[in-house]
């Protein structure tokens, strides 16, 4: 291979649940890289901290313990393994992913095994030490990464760092030739402990536009108009808001979601979408209700009309996307919120271009400082 080969890690393959941006957010990454003149592979990596996770047992790992969440999930297992199959297939059929997992036990030889350049941590919420501790993949700790490794839209999260961490952190920060930081919480943080350079990025699905996603899209799946309902979590506020809209305009409800009962609804459940399928429901949707950071961002790129709903620890990264998107008052938390109606996605395009620009010449300054 001639071009220089980049190893993209991110905690995506190794998801226990549905996640749409996870994907698309590493598979926009790899694009870039390889449109800036790179070559990007996709690194199959498991945290020690995900390495029990069975994505075909998830209720051991979700958020909400109730017998009711163990019920929806277990009523929903048929989509879910389905839904599994469709994922690893994008993963392996999409992308050009390493032969083999790798773990902390064998992580040093990726170098030699897979003819790896250097790597680009992100994106995500791989720094976020509630999610991941400190990782030492993640972290660019592992000896074949050390001073060879760069950060993209890496995101902290919200995060809870005891006083015992921050000297684990502030080692680990300086692993990196530089570093592309998704939200601005911690941007202060790191410059003040590193000397290389720190900016804000966009999120990699953003770094793409419509027409790319359009590639890999499916035709349209539902003739009927419908809303697509979107739910990372379970919120009652967001289905009811959901449904009085699908009713008053007449739309049926195409739902994502764990909620098996909401069939009883009158929901047409859709859990088992892949990635290529989910792009299509966005895109012709009448209407997305979601709390779904990357639900959102699609919603965004196909010019869909929609609201977000609040997310416990997802706060902060919707109220500052939503700021770049000039649309501040569509984060609802009861759905009684009022808000403008009309989206005029021309301006909120200009601001994304401007920032995508920005970004992609940050993502090309340290691609070419993993040269050297």
């Amino acid at each position: 291979m001639n071009k220089l080969n980049y190893g993209v890690v991110s905690y995506n393959i190794n998801c226990n649940f549905t996640n749409y941006g996870s994907a698309l957010q590493s598979w926009a990454l790899t694009q870039t890289i390889c449109k800036l003149g790179y070559h990007a592979k996709l690194v199959d990596y498991c945290p020690d901290i995900l390495a029990d996770k069975d994505p075909l047992n998830p209720f051991e790992n979700m958020w909400d313990k109730d017998e009711e969440s163990r019920r929806m999930c277990e009523l929903t297992m048929p989509a879910i393994r389905i839904n599994y199959e469709k994922f690893e297939r994008f993963y392996t059929e999409a992308f050009d992913r390493t032969k083999k997992k790798y773990t902390s036990a064998d992580f040093n030889n990726i170098i030699a095994d897979e003819e790896i350049n250097g790597f680009v941590c992100g994106s995500d919420t791989i720094f976020c030490p509630d999610e991941f501790g400190i990782d030492d993949g993640y972290y660019a700790n592992y000896d074949c990464m050390r001073g060879r490794a760069v950060a993209y839209a890496a995101s902290f999260g919200d995060p809870h760092f005891s006083e015992e961490d921050y000297p684990i952190l502030n080692a680990r920060l300086q692993n990196f030739k530089a570093f592309g930081l998704r939200e601005k919480l911690m941007i202060p943080y790191v410059k003040e402990h590193t000397n290389v350079p720190v900016q804000k990025v966009v999120d990699p699905t953003l770094l793409l536009t419509s027409d790319d996603y359009d590639k890999i899209a499916e035709d349209r799946i539902i003739p009927e108009k419908y809303l697509l309902l979107y739910a990372r979590r379970y919120n009652p506020a967001m289905t009811e808001y959901a449904e009085k809209l699908a009713e008053k305009n007449g739309w049926k409800i195409i739902d994502i979601s764990l909620r098996a009962t909401n069939a009883e609804r009158g929901h047409q459940m859709f859990y088992e979408a892949g990635v290529e399928e989910f792009l299509s429901l966005v895109k012709y949707a009448e209407y997305v209700v979601t709390n779904s950071f990357h639900g959102m961002i699609f919603g965004v790129h196909y010019r869909r009309p929609f609201v977000i709903f609040s997310r416990e620890q997802c706060d902060t990264k919707i109220e500052e996307i939503l700021q770049l998107f000039g649309l501040p008052d569509r984060m609802l938390v009861t759905g009684d919120e009022d808000f403008r109606s009309e989206i005029n996605y021309d301006d909120v395009h200009k601001n994304i271009s401007e920032a995508r620009e920005a970004s992609k010449a940050f993502l090309k300054s340290e691609l070419e400082l993993l040269k050297g």
